[in-house]
């Protein structure tokens, strides 16, 4: 029988990312959902008009679903009722989550998807998502791996919608809490600029402390791990200028409010547009884990680079689906991804999707 696949907010950026993903490495019936018909115009697969806060309506899709994927970003607003419908209904889980207080909230319900024998993943796209993977091989190759330090850049848009927009501005709202030399500390958002060498095109860029989940879902997974830090970046350079006055200058009430958030985020939208064409929307991701080999101190570095951010999120997403559609990856529970993906299947998947991950250990 063939596999359905319900993807909420599949009619987004990411979202269609992911379905196209799915299309072109499983057989599976792809339905996906948008809010209003006008938005099904020139979709490659069946919409269903469907707003979240139609709970019967969800509940019914879900029911007739196999796995059920949520793109329905951003995830600052969102409950786990998706979520929770899936389990109710024994149905496998999947999302692109970015943001601490929804990975809280989907993770409280480890226990109700592992009676349930429902595999839930959550944070699966590209940071997080392929970002934790490579942490994760990174430390198996390590007898005593101690601290994480991940990189991410963007290059304009990155190709998603503004959703992504809003994401950022809605990350610089509050000071948050960072796992740093085995303690709790409290961070403040887009500060301690740092410039990492990326690979080509990008090279020497700036970083900032950006609050992700990866900041608690690592030391969770991996308890010898004393020390995670999570730094974003933009490209052109002056966005992150201009994202540090947001974070730095801007009347902290001001940040707070709905209306600021949509107002910057159409505005940055619009330049983007004009400044992809000269930046490009890829994107690319260092990971750097530290500790002991043998006894002596190393550092295994490993760098990703693609030429469209969304798409990367697509793979990311799309290739955990199809492991759980295939049976190769069941995990009852709620997990992050690199608590459930195996890095024997996680180089599996990038290889098929001719994402290169470059390696180097340097002791």
């Amino acid at each position: 029988m063939t596999e359905r696949v319900l993807i909420l907010g599949g009619r987004g950026r990411i979202g269609s990312s992911v379905a196209q993903d799915i299309a072109t490495h499983t057989q599976a019936k792809i339905t996906i959902t948008g809010r209003s018909p006008e938005m099904g115009k020139g979709v490659d697969f069946p919409l269903l008009v469907l707003d979240l806060a139609e709970v019967d309506k969800l509940r019914e899709a879900i029911a007739n679903s196999d796995i059920v994927i949520h793109c329905a970003g951003p995830f600052h607003y969102r409950d786990a009722n998706v979520l929770k419908l899936c389990i109710e209904h024994g149905v496998n889980y999947l999302d692109v989550s970015d943001h601490r207080s929804f990975t809280s909230k989907a993770l409280n319900y480890h226990e109700q998807a592992v009676a349930a024998g429902v595999t839930a993943i959550v944070n699966t796209g590209i940071f997080p998502g392929i970002s934790n993977s490579m942490v994760r091989q990174g430390i198996e190759q390590f007898d005593e791996p101690k601290k994480v330090h991940l990189s991410y850049l963007v290059a304009g848009s990155g190709g998603a919608g503004i959703t992504v927009m809003r994401t950022t501005f809605l990350g610089l709202q509050h000071p948050f809490q960072a796992w740093i030399d085995g303690q709790w500390q409290l961070i403040k958002p887009y500060s301690e600029r740092e410039i990492i060498n990326f690979p080509s095109p990008y090279q020497r860029s700036g970083v900032y402390w950006f609050d992700m989940p990866e900041t608690f879902t690592i030391p969770h997974a991996f308890p010898n791990i004393n020390t995670v830090i999570t730094k974003f970046g933009s490209v052109p350079d002056f966005y992150n200028h201009l994202t540090w006055i947001a974070a730095h200058i801007f009347p902290k009430w001001w940040m707070q409010r709905h209306s600021t958030i949509e107002f910057l985020s159409h505005v940055s939208h619009l330049m983007t547009d004009v400044t992809n064409i000269f930046s490009g929307i890829g994107v690319a991701v260092r990971s750097e884990v530290t500790g002991k080999i043998n006894g002596k101190d190393a550092v295994y570095c490993s760098n990703l680079v693609y030429e469209n951010t969304a798409v990367a999120a697509g793979c990311g997403t799309g290739s955990i689906a199809q492991l759980l559609l295939a049976g190769k990856l069941k995990k009852p529970g709620v997990w992050p991804v690199e608590a459930a993906l195996p890095t024997d299947l996680f180089q599996q998947a990038m290889e098929s999707r001719h994402i290169n991950i470059e390696h180097q250990l340097i002791s």
